[in-house]
């Protein structure tokens, strides 16, 4: 029997998106984790480090070259007999790593009932019939556009910014500003309902803007963004600063001049993260990354409805169609970790403030634990757990054993673990930033409560 513990080579796309070279954690990752054939080419962007069983870039044992979805045929023990079960000889999950030097589209995911029926009708750019909710955690500052705003910063965006009024049109922003009046904030259903109904309306009518009104508008956008500072848009709005909007502005112009995403900006939440932090974007909610790199994980599917920052395929009539329409705070979507209880710190772990916190969306396919082991031979033991997981280093290096068997584990390194494994997770040269060893573990699992 295979000891549950098998070190992968990982996949690393290149998207005009990511960061170039060295300056690429993905790419970084990918060159540390010993890949065959693979070098870092410094004029090269890197986008994109995947690690699962997804058939558009299947990770492998390192060793034998065989794929996770083979080792599962041979064994579904790896996987354990219930995830087996649910979600069929592969990772429910998909764990990535994003590096991300210019904007990438605006986009959402289906849920699962209009991703089977996309698939089913255009399997070309829609290659799943799975649904993809997502979670984002920094591993340096990161910046996007995530969710909708609260609306009465969109209404007060329309009445500061000319050309986003013109471009949504007067009796269109009117109707908009109408409906929502009074009623931002309201928690009532037929109001959450009608100002949904607002929202998509106004939403719909900018995104299909005709290409001449758009050129006009963006040209008036980007003026009015380089000559007015810290007065655009109404000196900004509570949760951004006009300079900070105007800079945004001409920073997301210089990348894609002209494009609809410019006036997109003002309906949707401007959001950094601090290293650490994470958000969790549900099926149907609209996003688009900025710069930063991030760990992400979601559930096994590459299905992505875009409509601006791309050059690629756009359904814009899908997207507008889709959306939940939900409005709120960026506090709304970020995400609180927790102790993770099921790890157990050594002495020396706990005298150097090392932690094990736990990320935990309200989804059943995935769950990432963060542990910091601040110094030298300061050691973590997890539980053994009903599902497989996925542990990715980021930084530091150390040791990772499961029984006799015991791997020597790097910055970039990645591990499979099979079910019912106990794992220990050992720090060996400190320093790195203060932080002898950092470590990302993905994974799924089914307990007796039926929780997963």
């Amino acid at each position: 029997m295979q000891v549950p513990l098998i070190r992968l080579q990982c996949g690393v796309n290149s998207y005009d998106w990511g960061k170039i070279g060295q300056s690429s954690a993905a790419a970084k990752f990918a060159a540390a984790a010993a890949q065959t054939n693979f070098s870092i080419q410094e004029e090269k962007p890197y986008s994109e480090l995947w690690m699962g069983t997804h058939p558009s870039l299947p990770s492998k044992d390192l060793e034998t070259q065989r794929t996770l979805l083979e080792l599962f045929q041979d064994n579904q023990a790896l996987l354990s007999q219930d995830i087996a079960d649910r979600y069929g000889n592969k990772l429910p999950f998909l764990f990535k790593v994003l590096s991300i030097n210019k904007a990438l589209s605006i986009q959402a995911h289906p849920n699962k009932k209009l991703a089977e029926q996309l698939h089913a009708k255009d399997p070309k750019n829609y290659p799943d019939d799975n649904h993809k909710p997502e979670m984002t955690i920094a591993i340096t500052p990161f910046d996007g556009l995530c969710g909708f705003r609260p609306l009465a910063e969109i209404t007060h965006f329309l009445q500061n910014i000319p050309s986003l009024r013109k471009l949504v049109g007067e009796e269109e922003a009117k109707a908009f500003e109408d409906a929502v009046k009074g009623k931002e904030r309201s928690d009532k259903e037929e109001d959450i309902e009608a100002n949904k109904r607002a929202l998509q309306s106004a939403f719909t009518k900018i995104m299909n803007a005709g290409m001449d009104v758009l050129a006009m508008a963006s040209e008036e956008l980007l003026q009015a963004a380089n000559s007015e500072g810290a007065s655009f848009a109404g000196e900004g709005g509570p949760s951004n600063g006009g300079k900070e909007l105007a800079d945004l502005v001409i920073r997301l112009n210089s990348q894609f001049p002209g494009d609809i995403g410019l006036f997109v900006q003002f309906f949707l939440n401007y959001v950094k993260l601090d290293i650490g932090e994470a958000m969790f974007l549900k099926a149907d909610d609209i996003h688009a990354y900025l710069s930063g790199d991030i760990i992400e994980c979601m559930a096994s599917s590459d299905n992505v409805v875009r409509a601006g920052f791309t050059p690629k395929f756009k359904d814009v009539s899908t997207l507008t169609a889709m959306l939940t329409y939900s409005y709120a705070p960026i506090s709304e979507q970020k995400m609180k970790p927790v102790d993770y209880p099921y790890a157990t710190l050594s002495a020396a772990a706990y005298k150097s403030n090392s932690t094990s916190i736990l990320y935990d969306p309200p989804i059943p396919e995935f769950s990432v634990v963060r542990t910091a082991l601040n110094k030298s031979g300061a050691k973590a033991t997890f539980d053994p757990i009903q599902g497989p997981s996925i542990v990715l280093c980021t930084k530091g290096n150390g040791h990772m054993g499961v029984g006799p068997k015991r791997e020597i584990c790097e910055e970039g390194n990645v591990f499979f673990v099979g079910a019912n494994a106990e794992l220990t997770i050992e720090s060996g040269t400190e320093g790195y930033g203060g932080e002898g060893m950092v470590t990302f573990k993905a994974f799924c699992e089914i307990t007796d409560n039926g929780r997963q």
